[in-house]
């Protein structure tokens, strides 16, 4: 196998490394506008099977012979390039992936499902972790009961070694953080997707020590299509972020400053209040740290006539011997997996849709626990709550 990584940074570096681990894979080529990024991944890697090529991703005629004859390509670019790559990938007849992140830009990838048939390729998007990882469990998990009352996706990156005033740290970038805060969140309540604030619902929840108690509030993007392919078949949906407790009071402060605002501060700068607040974000918030990736999915409903439980858990922290975070190896690993399944054609025919929709979810999810992310799967007798599932229980729906 061929496989085309576009992006050398934090996730595109690991992904390149995580194919590299499979043995059919012959070349990974791995393309990234930044020279020094390139460098630094060949002398990490220090693999025969790995080429590295200098472009920028918005550069199709580059990209047309490079790209030409992979069997996939993963997309680890900010996410508004990620339609144009879907659009040559298809032209060119090669499989695609990307990580999501923006909703827009993931309709766009979509709406080239029928042409996408018709030439039986491949356009893949959100095969990261939320959406991706999580999605692909709800679903396994759905289809395992008779009737499902309820799933509930929670997710959160956090520092290993909080620090206040904060307690926080951004792994992914600080735009995509104000963007999932305030933008509309979507949701399943009574059989029918409606629209929350972002920040809302907020709620304890546990895990093992030392992530007990931690919170969950509602933010946009984590289901992105899984609304509609739900709609009518569960009662209740959603996903919720996990941060160490006070983070959703602390954003609801700034927000509600008005600092969110994408306006500009007055008439002598381009500058927009938002724009200041991500600045000043990645100035004090980001850079590297230890941390801990908390992932819980649970499924209610009627199996055999009986009221249960189904619980996916994953609980991964900072790789120490590899100095890679948590969040960037389950984001990587799932992505890459994906890529794995359409370019060994485990994938028949073609079209436009998310992975959760795409590959096998069981072969899914048994290739990731290969690359040594343990998700564990519990079931309960009852209904109980997604907070804390040894503990407490449901009498009635919620």
């Amino acid at each position: 196998m061929k496989i085309t990584v576009i992006g050398a940074g934090a996730i595109g570096s690991t992904v390149a490394k995580d194919l590299l681990q499979d043995d059919d894979v012959r070349l990974v080529q791995i393309c990234d506008a930044r020279a020094r990024s390139l460098q630094d991944l060949q002398d990490a890697l220090e693999s025969e099977r790995l080429r590295s090529f200098q472009v920028d991703a918005r550069d199709p005629n580059v990209l047309t012979s490079i790209i030409s004859g992979s069997d996939c390509v993963v997309a680890c670019v900010p996410s508004g390039v990620n339609p144009k790559l879907a659009r040559l990938c298809l032209d060119l007849g090669v499989h695609y992936c990307d990580l999501g992140g923006d909703e827009k830009a993931v309709r766009r990838t979509l709406e080239m499902d029928e042409e996408a048939r018709s030439k039986s390729v491949w356009l893949v998007p959100n095969c990261g972790l939320a959406p991706g990882l999580s999605n692909v469990l709800c679903l396994r998990g759905v289809d395992q009961f008779d009737e499902v009352d309820t799933a509930a996706l929670r997710v959160g990156d956090v520092p290993l070694h909080p620090k206040p005033p904060f307690n926080f740290r951004i792994s992914w970038s600080a735009k995509k953080v104000i963007e999932d805060y305030t933008q509309p969140v979507y949701l399943i309540e009574d059989g029918d997707v409606q629209t929350a604030e972002p920040l809302s619902h907020e709620e304890e929840i546990h895990f093992e020590e030392p992530f007990a108690p931690m919170e969950a509030f509602c933010t946009a993007g984590g289901l992105s299509t899984l609304t509609n392919d739900l709609k009518g078949k569960v009662r209740r949906l959603d996903h919720k972020t996990i941060r160490w407790p006070g983070h959703a009071h602390q954003m609801r402060f700034l927000l509600g400053l008005g600092l969110g605002e994408d306006r500009t501060i007055d008439v002598r700068t381009h500058l927009t209040y938002r724009d200041v607040l991500i600045r000043r974000m990645e100035q004090r918030l980001s850079g590297a740290y230890e941390d801990a990736l908390l992932l819980r999915v649970c499924v209610r409903g009627i199996k055999d006539g009986e009221k249960q439980t189904l619980v996916y858990e994953m609980i991964e922290q900072y790789d120490e011997a590899q100095e890679i975070t948590a969040m960037r190896r389950c984001t990587s690993v799932p992505a890459a997996v994906a890529a794995l399944m359409l370019a060994s054609k485990q994938v028949s025919g073609g079209g436009a849709a998310p992975p959760e929709n795409v590959v096998d979810r069981e072969a899914y999810c048994n290739r990731i626990s290969t690359y040594g992310l343990q998700i564990t799967e519990r079931w309960f007798e009852g209904y109980t709550s997604v907070q804390n599932p040894s503990g407490d229980k449901v009498k009635e729906p919620a």
